[in-house]
């Protein structure tokens, strides 16, 4: 634990050690600037950690965040990071039971292979066709809005001319994704496949009027310019070390064990409360940079707090001694698990969680996706596990509100899991748990996080992983040049609550250190 020097003025403090909090910070210390940052755990990283969850087992899981697409690679150009993302040759594959028999439909291997197995599934190549005509629209837009994520934020007219597509632009921007979704594909697999990027860390129907499902999707394909989620080498705790490794080398300080609970301004200059074991103190600052929710920064400040947030996923880790086989032999496991894996997320099956989900209830077949994050990076594993051929497995649950844990976490959060694993199993050869390793004391190596779980353990403002609904990346009423802005000079909003947040991308922590250096003090 690093102490910040007491009667030390500095140029910027940051509240929260997080990705983005780390990337403002280095950024800032480049630029010469003097930077504090205050985390309140005793270490940095936020939700994008690895960690070893089993005792006594040598395997360090992204625990929390797991895949990266919107890293701009600017910024990893700009601070120097040691960071290597390696792509998946396979992007997904979604068993299925087609006239009685086991089947399924992989995507990726290559466009022949792609081809067949949409064919092998429908009977045509319509849906292929679809396929391709519909990712070559979200492929276009990627390209085009992409790179505004780092520049001064456009106007809607502005991105709308970015665009250049009027087409693309109502598909994504004016109408439901549902409506596009039924007119661009019949089959209902397939439907729900391409559906699934919208409702990530997203609790919405295809056809929600509030459009949160299209801005949850958008950004779920415009990463990297390409819609690519990789896999970051040595897992996402790779990723925050090297940035923490960036910020201190630039010079600033670090302070772990250090929680800020008050922010005064006078609009030109700041005071941050912080404590410690050991007690309280007070940092002047000119600039205060809140890598946390926008809850947590009424909170800091005295303002009203927005509207509560709400999650809704079941975070699933676990450690395997082998993959299990599939009822669809016809696919290899090393490949159907390489990618995300869909479970129960067909587009009817989603539509029926969602409404079920809505009234209070656990939906019946939980809809889910897991990947296997050792297959395409075996060097989280000890040499001991990889030589025995371990495997790791990340599941992601969707359409799990924060609202039905309420009652007893513990109970609904054991009941959800088993029924996520049922749905898993009925396309497994063997039962995953047959598959799971046991740690120390022998208890098996699967841990599960629920919404409540988040909120408790990170501050996840019950338990959303992007702090609050997504925005459009684009200016809004009183949202600033940069989407950072608070209404206190001065204080600005960095985490993922910021216009332009969500997802491990560094983005807001770039933003708001452009705001900072624009301003030209200090």
């Amino acid at each position: 634990m690093t102490a910040p020097e007491p009667s030390r003025t500095y140029d910027a403090v940051i509240v929260g050690g997080g990705h983005n909090g780390l990337v403002a910070a280095a950024y800032l210390a480049r630029a010469g600037r003097s930077v504090l940052v205050l985390e309140r755990l005793d270490h940095t990283g936020g939700a994008a950690v690895s960690t070893r969850p089993f005792p006594g087992v040598d395997a360090r899981l992204s625990r929390y965040s797991y895949l990266v697409s919107l890293l701009p690679r600017k910024i990893v150009r700009d601070l120097g990071l040691d960071v290597r993302l390696r792509t998946r040759t396979i992007s997904s594959y979604t068993p299925a039971e087609r006239d009685g028999r086991p089947t399924g439909l992989l995507v990726g291997g290559g466009e022949r292979r792609t081809r067949e197995a949409f064919a092998r599934l429908t009977g045509s190549d319509r849906e292929y066709l679809a396929w391709q005509r519909f990712y070559d629209m979200t492929g276009r837009v990627a390209r085009r809005v992409f790179p505004t994520l780092t520049e001064p934020l456009p106007t809607r007219e502005e991105l709308r001319r970015t665009v250049g597509d009027e087409e693309a632009w109502r598909t994504l921007f004016e109408e439901p994704i549902g409506v596009a979704v039924e007119e661009h594909f019949t089959d209902d697999l397939v439907r729900g496949v391409v559906l699934t990027d919208a409702l990530i860390g997203t609790f919405a129907d295809a056809h929600d009027p509030s459009l949160k499902q299209n801005r949850c999707f958008l950004y779920h394909v415009i990463g990297g310019g390409t819609g690519a989620w990789d896999v970051p080498v040595g897992g996402m705790g790779a990723l925050t070390d090297a940035l923490a490794d960036a910020a201190r080398a630039a010079g600033a300080v670090i302070a772990t064990g250090h929680e800020a609970v008050r922010i005064a301004t006078d609009g030109r200059t700041a005071e941050v409360t912080h404590r410690t074991a050991d007690g309280e103190g007070v940092t002047a600052t000119r600039h205060v940079l809140v890598n946390a929710s926008p809850q947590e920064l009424a909170a800091l400040t005295g303002d009203t707090p927005p509207p509560p947030a709400e999650g809704a996923q079941l975070k699933v880790n676990m450690l395997l001694e082998r993959l299990p086989g599939l009822r669809d032999t016809s696919v290899d496991p090393r490949e159907a698990f390489a990618g995300t894996f869909h479970i129960a997320e067909g587009y009817g099956q989603l539509g029926a969680a969602y409404a079920q989900a809505a009234s209070g209830e656990l939906p019946a077949e939980p809809p889910s996706e897991i990947y296997c994050h050792s297959l395409t990076d075996p060097t989280i594993l000890g040499p001991d596990l990889a030589a025995r051929g371990y495997q790791t497995l990340t599941l992601f649950g969707l359409h799990a509100p924060a609202r039905l844990f309420a009652r007893d976490n513990d109970a609904v959060r054991e009941e959800l899991l088993k029924a996520t694993l049922a749905r898993l199993d009925a396309h497994l050869a063997e039962p995953i748990a047959d598959c799971l390793a046991t740690d120390a004391d022998g208890r098996p190596c699967i841990e599960a996080r629920t919404p409540l779980d988040l909120e408790r353990d990170l501050g996840l403002p019950g338990g959303n992983i992007f702090h609050r609904d997504l925005s459009w990346p684009h200016a809004q009423e009183g949202t600033g040049r940069w989407g950072v802005e608070t209404r206190h000079p001065g204080v600005l909003l960095c985490g993922a609550g910021a216009v332009r947040g969500g997802g491990v991308s560094g983005v807001p922590g770039h933003n708001a250190a452009m705001a900072v250096l624009e301003a030209g003090e200090g």
